[in-house]
């Protein structure tokens, strides 16, 4: 929800921070923030239906990942990714502790990464 928060062209910066790497969001990614916008009011409501919105664009592809049973978001995140794109401080501390490559938003305006990208 970075675009609408902080006006940042998300997806120029992910093609400039991981230009040979494929965008991809998972189907649970889509629920849930469907389900922000549908349970939400004011600015979170627009900001997750322009996270939807983008999200669901040519530059991404939505795929089809089962989560475990009872598995919550974040934790199926951790077990899927290679490099993880999240400005969620907790998200961001347990991918790092699995080794995980992170992409994040600095200072409002750019992207920046923690890890090695291969």
């Amino acid at each position: 929800m970075i675009p609408f928060q902080f006006s940042v062209d998300i997806i120029s910066e992910l093609e400039k921070t991981l230009p040979s790497y494929k965008l991809i969001v998972p189907d649970f990614v889509i629920r849930e923030l469907e389900g922000l916008k549908k349970g939400s009011k004011g600015k979170s409501k627009i900001a997750a239906g322009i996270a939807l919105k983008i999200a669901k664009s040519e530059q991404f592809e939505i795929r089809t990942i089962p989560r475990k049973k009872k598995e919550k978001v974040d934790d199926a995140l951790i077990r899927i990714s290679k490099i993880l794109c999240t400005n969620d401080r907790e998200l961001r501390e347990k991918a790092r502790e699995k080794g995980i490559t992170v992409c994040y938003l600095r200072q409002r305006k750019y992207l920046a990464v923690d890890g090695h990208l291969k």
